[in-house]
């Protein structure tokens, strides 16, 4: 097994990256599009002639597509319409052949709204806290936040339920313009016309089907119940945001946090500077024009690749979407299901993000598909899969998962998520605590493309990790599409990539010259990822006893507890009630871990297991995470069914550790916290007892 990892992590081919990259990156491909059909079409054929088993799967989302946007300062003094386009760099000639896309933010609301503009900081729960506290209300007004520190679909809730009219959301040069570095094309930052497009749908997968599968004949709910946002949110420049800002007067900031890096004193408002957001979607009609509204715009360029006309019989609105699959059968347990996947659509050429991760996975699926013509057929089944509408809200994957759930819930061994997977040298990973240590030691046996040692020396170097202390590694919260596997259906998930300072995030810079110069000259590091990817497959498709390591996952989850009694109010006593029983389910099942571990290894040492006791300790393996899920989910979040990491509620991007503890911790209430917690345990019990039954079955195989 390792002389066929030694030969098949040597495939993964710079220039067959580069290759692909621009191909991939050729022209803007949002999803829904004819642009993002043709990257469908392109790695199709790129599976088959690896000699892949390859799939299609199409599903019909509401994702209305916006059609112009349009924002006006209206004063006082000057009155103009801003010029929202991204426009060319000089010495860029990458940047697409097809139209600019439209400064959008998916899933944002259609509508005409005028007010005085506020300056809310971030957006977030806090900042609107502070504003209250200064007698400074948004109600009727348009609100300007900048990006960072909360996920914008958090931003635009807010900003609705305290009564904005409208929203516009802005990368501030603090963040990741040029206070940070030179910007592009100099160097690697947002340049002032930059602008962050991104999805404001706070929820994963098709709104129109909440939980089911967006297949034909699925029910849709009314547009007016689905869970999104109902005011216009537009993203803009920094450079639009100054014009904006420079002259609001009103309330000072509260804290010199609020204050940005535009070279002015900010101040929050309201007014007296005004502004108006017009936003028409295909699925809205036209608001009546106005004299700030009707004169041509940059802004009514329509989007990248003319929509798909919708589905089939679709309203307006909808669009067909389309997951990719190249396929290994495994010869041996070929209903035990190795995944890696990485999202085809981008918010514009997406050379980053996420036509790199898109690219590991081609690179890798080239590798095993060698291997297999060279008669080295993987155990398991292996699937390549690129999904659709990750950027609307992990639309395509959370459908496929849904859409599977049978299958995987019996079968998925891993999955492995690639997202962003090259921009940049550094090194980083993480995932389930059970995958750790397997990421660690594949990390350990590939080169780093800098040549100073292996991808987890240099690792471990730019960490500053002491000793014998491993680098950090990220826990699975939400964001990405690794969350159907992880967060609903218990499925362990790694992902790792290569990262580097950068400010073209979901802008049109996000182009193959800005990776070929900044991200990643030579593309050794998308290599290096798909390196890192082709022997984490192999050694979960081949390996007799999956490398699960439950000894660091419970260590891992013994290490949450004090954040966990943190979130209780500090002046109770019952805090001890909740945590007194997780801590001991969390040493049972320590205890199982390692008497599990202990058995495996001396079951191995004798040889390879046989077959039966090998599927027979897998399949009590595959029950140890999924015990920690329960069906009804969360109770904030019923689709949230993993009770051990979700992305925090209020903001989006951080992550919780327990969350329906802290969630209740949090709401002061005493009585839930300790049934969670109970229930917590009780599942935590169920797992040892599937590690207690792999302990049995393995002891068994020789």
């Amino acid at each position: 097994e390792r002389a066929l990892e030694r030969s098949a992590t040597k495939r993964p081919s710079p220039a067959t990256a580069a290759a692909a990259s621009r191909e991939l990156s050729r022209e803007p491909h949002v999803a829904g599009t004819a642009a993002q059909a043709r990257t469908r079409d392109y790695v199709i054929a790129q599976m088959k002639a690896m000699g892949l088993q390859t799939e299609v799967r199409a599903y019909d989302v509401w994702m209305p597509h916006p059609t112009s946007v349009r924002v006006s300062r209206l004063g006082p003094g000057d009155s103009t319409e801003l010029s929202l386009a991204e426009g060319p760099v000089p010495g860029d000639t990458t940047m697409g052949h097809g139209p600019e896309v439209l400064p959008i933010n998916g899933t944002g609301g259609a509508g005409d709204a005028a007010g005085e503009v506020v300056y809310v900081n971030y957006g977030l729960i806090e900042d609107y806290a502070k504003l209250d506290s200064a007698g400074v209300s948004v109600k009727g007004k348009i609100a300007v936040a900048r990006y960072g520190r909360s996920f914008r679909g958090i931003k635009a809730r807010e900003a609705e339920r305290h009564g904005a009219v409208a929203l516009l959301i802005y990368s501030d040069p603090q963040d990741d313009g040029y206070v940070r570095g030179d910007v592009y094309p100099e160097g690697p930052m947002r340049p002032a016309q930059g602008i962050q497009r991104g999805s404001v749908y706070n929820g994963a997968g098709d709104p129109s089907t909440p939980g089911y599968p967006s297949v034909a004949g699925a029910k849709r709910i009314a547009r007016d119940s689905m869970d999104v946002p109902h005011i216009p949110v537009v993203p803009i420049s920094y450079a639009n945001a100054a014009k904006l800002l420079a002259d609001v007067r009103g309330a000072a900031i509260p804290a010199a946090s609020w204050q940005g890096g535009l070279p002015f004193r900010y101040h929050v408002g309201p007014g007296p500077v005004r502004a108006r957001v017009t936003v028409v979607t295909d699925a809205s009609s036209a608001p009546a024009a106005s004299a700030a509204a009707a004169a041509p715009s940059n802004g009514d360029t329509p989007n990248a690749g003319a929509p798909n006309a919708g589905a089939p019989n679709a309203s307006p609105g909808f669009k067909r979407i389309w997951d990719t699959f190249g396929v290994v059968r495994g010869s041996e347990f070929p209903d035990e299901i190795v995944i890696v996947g990485g999202h085809r659509d981008a918010w514009g050429p997406g050379a980053a993000d996420n036509v790199s991760g898109t690219v590991s996975v081609l690179e890798a699926a080239r590798a095993v598909a060698a291997e297999v013509k060279a008669g080295h057929r993987p155990r398991r089944t292996i699937v390549f899969a690129t999904w659709d509408a990750e950027e609307w809200g992990l639309v395509g994957s959370s459908e496929y998962v849904e859409d599977d759930s049978l299958r995987l819930g019996r079968g998925a061994v891993a999955y492995l998520n690639q997202d962003v997977a090259a921009q940049g040298p550094n090194f980083g990973g993480g995932g389930s605590p059970s995958l750790r240590a397997l990421l660690r030691d594949v990390a350990a046996n590939v080169a780093d493309p800098s040549g100073k040692g292996s991808v987890y020396d240099v690792w471990r170097a730019t960490a500053g990790a002491k000793d014998t202390a491993t680098p950090a590694m990220g826990d699975p919260g939400g964001g990405s599409d690794f969350a159907g596997f992880y967060n609903h259906l218990g499925v362990p998930i790694a992902e790792w990539g290569f990262g580097g300072p950068g400010g073209v995030y979901h802008s049109a810079y996000d182009d193959y010259d800005w990776m070929s110069r900044f991200g990643d000259p030579g593309f050794t590091h998308h290599a290096a990822a798909a390196r890192v990817g082709t022997a984490m497959l192999l050694r979960l498709a081949n390996a007799d006893v999956v490398p699960y390591d439950y000894v660091e996952y419970a260590r891992t989850m013994r290490r949450y507890l004090p954040a966990m009694t943190g979130a209780f109010p500090s002046s109770v006593a019952w805090r001890d009630s909740a945590a007194v029983p997780l801590s001991g389910a969390i040493d049972r099942m320590e205890r199982a871990a390692q008497n599990f571990a202990a058995a495996r290894d001396a079951a191995l040492a004798g040889g390879p297991l046989r077959t039966d006791a090998a599927r027979s300790t897998n399949a009590a393996l595959r029950r140890v995470e999924r015990a920690l899920t329960r069906p009804e989910g969360l109770r904030t979040r019923p689709w949230y069914r993993n009770l051990i990491y979700a992305a925090d509620e209020n903001n989006g991007y951080a992550n919780v550790t327990f969350p329906t503890i802290v969630e209740a911790a949090r709401s002061g209430d005493e009585a839930l916290a300790r049934r969670e917690a109970d229930d917590l345990a009780r599942r935590f019990d169920a797992a040892t007892a599937a590690l207690t039954d792999a302990t049995r079955a393995v002891s068994a195989g020789r």
